[in-house]
This record gives C-alpha cells, structure tokens and sequence, in this order.
C-alpha cells in the first residue's frame, strides 16, 4: 500500500514539474518564479533580536544582511562589510557603499550603530543575541561608511560574532519604546526593512510566511521572485506534499525513507553533517528540582555520580542507528571534532555500560532508582520525540523510570526557559564554527551583563572551566585558542555537566533541478537555492 501510494505521488509530482516547465518556457525566465519550502518548525519571532533559535535565523538573515556573512562551512567573509582591520583592540569596518534597503533608503554607519545598541533592549528573549557583543565597550560610527568598534581586549572572535547580528533600518525600526519597534511590532512587518536578499510581505501563523525579492538588493539577485515558507512539523507530511507537488522543497523528511527517496528520479536529496549537538541537560540548581519522585525531595543531579549513570545508560551508536538511520554520529562532546575547540581525546563516547550505571546509582544513594519526567521537543530536531523515548527507555533499565512530556516546539522553548524541566533534551548549533560560542551559551555561569550562560538552563556552574573559556577570548593564534578550549571542554565533559547525545546530520529534499549546498549550521537560505537553467 506504502509503495502504491509513493508512486501516485510521484505521478502528480512529476505532472506538477511538467506543467512549471510549460509555463517558464525553455530558457525558464518568461514568467516568475516562484519556490515553496515546506519548513519543519515555525519561527517564532520575525524580530531579528528576539531569539537566537535556527528557524528564527535562517528567516532573518534572508531579509536582512550583517556586516560579516557566514558561508556553509562558517567561515566568515565580507558582507555590508566590505572590508575590516584590526589594531589591538580596535577595529575598523569600512561599509560597502551605495546599498539600499528593502524600501530604498540608504544604508549608513547610523544603521549599524542603532542595530548593536538595540540588542541588550530586547525584552524577554529566551536565548538573547548579547552573547554576540561580547567584550563590545564602544561602537563608533567614524563617518556615514566606517564604523570602529572598541573591545574590552583583543577579540579575535568578533568578525564571526558580528555574522549573527543582521543589521536593521534605523529609520524603519525606530519607535518610542526602548528598543524602538517592538518585537509585536515586527512580527506584524511593521518597521521590518532589511538590506537582504528579499524582503517580507505577509506572516500567517501556522499558515504560511511570504517573502519577495528584493528590488534594491546589492549583491547578485536570487533566483526566486517570491518563496513562500509552510510550517509542516509532520516529517512524513513534509514529503507527502512535496510528492505531491504542493512544495519545492523539504527540511529533514523521514530519516527511514531517506534510501528510498534517493533513489526517486524525480526528486534531488541533499545530506550535510552539521555541527548540531543534540544534548540532554540536568538541573543542577538546587535542592529543589521538577518532575522527580522518590528521592526523599533530593535533586539527584547534584550528583556527579547520579549524572554519570546517566550517561552510561545510554548506547548512543544503537540510537544513531536504529532510531536516526545512520544521520548522524554519536557525541562524546559538544562540538565535533577537529572544529575549533574540540577535544581529540573526546572524539568517542564511552560505551554504554548499564550495570556500572547501577552501581553508580546504588552507591549515590539510589538503589532503586526514581523517576523522572524527560522534556523534549515534538518537532524542533530530527527525531526528536523519538530519540526522547528512546532515552527514556534505556535509563528506565537502570532504574530511573522515566516519562515523557513531547511539546510542541514554542511550548517545549516556553516550558524549558521558565525551568519546569529537570532534565529535557534539546539541541544547539554553533553559529561562530568553535566550541567557545557553545560553551559561553550553554555551560559558563550565567551572566547577564557580560551576555553569557543565555541558553544555561541547567544553571551548571564550574570556575575552573569558565575560566578557561573566559581566557580564550584574549588568545589571538587559533590553534592556541582551540586548546584553552579543548580543555575546558574536557573539564565539563568529565563532570557530566550535560549529557551529549549525538551530531545531526541535516537533510533537504527537493524537486529535480534543484539544488542546494548544505550548511553546517542546518539553516536553509533559499537565496542559495539554485533553479533549472
């Protein structure tokens, strides 16, 4: 029955490429062009400042640009920058000129300096972009075409930082509150002008999310005169419309139909390791801890012990390839390895060892275990609910019987940032390409006013690691940086400050024709997208 109905939808898959060829005409230019994403998770947020969460970036950064851009592999390169120099701890950004808005006013130093001064405004972020203007103390427009920017001390990371900073319309987005328009504001398109690739025309929630191109773009102008966004959590309903024809492209469609979809001639499969760490992390706060029972109202987590166990309990290459299909590779770390800042002693999980695990437990404390309430995603990560279950029945085996509560993602984000969850499974993918970006997220102490810790809600806390981190920041020679981190990375890893499960590796299906290089940060940017010729 499967295999009947994969070919009907072929059939008018292959019936809805015929007629788009008919209509564009041999040289496929007569008319526009239109492409439709089937998107797995909705933004939420339109607002380039609210969240630093993949399916609110890879929307942003196709409306608006940085000063420095990220290619697919996070390298940087010039983007409203067309150039910088670096004297100590001063910088110099020369702006490219003669760039225009998605409304046609001119792009100056006035934009950038409004841009960077409106981030620590934002109200509510659940995962704040101040982590990108780290060691930022002064920014200074020189004239209308450079700006300088002043560090705390050398920085060697802020060109890679400042590629996660799309610059927005001062004009545009002004307004009477604090950080000008507000993020309801922009949400709405109000006061959303960007100097990127397309421009915003309409947001229906859970609908639908329509850009055009943008008239006065600077750089080399996209294939597509119109894409539009469909939120489709259901990975077997993304390639259900995409068969049908509905959609042009998919995000990460069902890693068990992945060999049969390649082999479709009708269709391109694009496959990319990522640098995409799914982890489970653990409240390690205090006494007082959520969804656990049977621990005399201990938290558990506390333990290095406890947390160890739960470690060993888990067979990661068995999940990879049973519950991920081979698209992925199992974690030792929180970056793979040999990006920047990952250790080489670390490339290899430990093996799972259930009865060690045991032991572990007994000698904390636990003998018969006790339970627990795993939160996870339903939707946000490949897999996601599945690989939670999966957790959930592995540690049950050693005696923490666990359950799952599998949310939609905005529930899941809301849930996890307000601490109701005393372990819950999530990802994180480095958008600076080295462990210091996921370190100074994910595991440094908290910090609100140096714009670190923004995503620690397992509230881990370790000095002798966040020293280390905090030291790299001054080490100007890569390599040297990368083994300050490397060690730091080693010291959380050893005291199981958070579990690592395994690196995803990103997926995109599309129509023949096609094309779309992979990005190592998972983000789908549809003015990479190449059409038939």
């Amino acid at each position: 029955m499967q295999g009947n109905l994969i070919d009907t939808r072929l059939r008018r898959c292959a019936c809805a490429l015929a007629a788009m060829a008919a209509v564009a005409g041999p040289a496929g230019n007569a008319m526009a062009r239109d492409l439709v994403v089937a998107l797995k998770t909705e933004p939420s947020s339109m607002d380039p400042q609210y969240h630093a969460l993949t399916p609110n970036i890879q929307l942003s950064q196709t409306l608006f640009d940085p000063l420095v851009c990220a290619d697919a592999e996070m390298l940087p390169k010039p983007c409203l920058a067309e150039s910088w120099t670096a004297s100590g701890n001063t910088w110099t950004f020369k702006l490219r000129p003669n760039v225009k808005f998605s409304d046609g006013s001119p792009f100056t130093a006035a934009d950038v300096l409004f841009t960077f001064d409106r981030v620590a405004k934002v109200p509510n972020s659940p995962s704040s972009f101040k982590i990108y203007m780290q060691e930022i103390t002064k920014v200074e427009a020189v004239n209308p075409l450079t700006v300088r920017i002043t560090t705390e001390k050398p920085y060697p990371l802020l060109p890679t930082n400042l590629a996660q900073l799309p610059i927005m319309s001062a004009k545009a987005a002004a307004g009477p509150a604090p950080e000008g328009k507000t993020t309801t504001e922009l949400n709405a398109g109000t006061g959303l002008v960007g100097a990127g690739p397309y421009k915003f025309v309409s947001w229906k929630r859970g609908s639908e999310i329509i850009f055009e191109r943008n008239p006065h773009y600077w750089g080399p102008a996209p294939a597509w005169d119109k894409v539009t966004y469909r939120p489709i959590s259901n990975p077997a309903a993304r390639v259900a419309a995409l068969l049908a024809g509905d959609v042009d492209l998919a995000e990460d469609p069902p890693t068990d139909d992945l060999e049969r979809l390649k082999k479709e001639p009708k269709l391109n499969v694009v496959t990319k390791a990522s640098n995409r760490i799914i982890y489970v992390a653990l409240d390690q706060n205090g006494e007082q801890t959520p969804g656990i029972q049977g621990t005399n109202g201990k938290n558990p987590f506390l333990d290095k012990r406890v947390r160890e166990a739960m470690s060993l309990a888990v067979d990661r290459p068995a999940l990879v390839d049973r519950i991920m299909g081979g698209v992925a590779t199992p974690a030792a770390q929180l970056l793979p390895f040999p990006m920047l800042g990952a250790s080489k002693n670390l490339v290899t999980p430990v093996k799972a060892d259930p009865e060690k695990a045991k032991a572990l437990l007994k000698a904390a404390g636990y003998p018969d275990g006790f339970t627990l309430v795993l939160g996870s995603p339903n939707g946000r990560y490949i897999n996601d609910s599945k690989v939670a279950q999966t957790l959930a029945a592995m540690w049950t085996r050693i005696g923490v019987k666990t359950t799952v509560d599998a949310a939609a993602p905005p529930v899941f984000f809301k849930n996890r940032d307000s601490y109701a969850y005393s372990a819950y499974l999530a990802g994180w993918g480095t958008s600076t390409g080295e462990m210091s970006n996921t370190l100074n997220s994910l595991l440094v102490t908290p910090n609100k006013d140096k714009g670190v810790g923004t995503t620690n809600r397992s509230r881990y806390s370790n000095p002798a690691m966040d020293k280390l981190v905090d030291e790299s920041a001054d080490v100007m020679d890569a390599a040297k940086r990368g083994e300050v981190l490397a060690k730091a990375s080693e010291i959380a890893m050893a005291d199981f400050a958070m579990l690592p499960i395994h690196f995803e590796h990103s997926v995109w299906a599309m129509k023949k024709g096609l094309d779309f290089t992979g990005r190592a940060d998972q983000q789908t940017m549809v003015q990479y997208v190449t059409a038939p010729k």
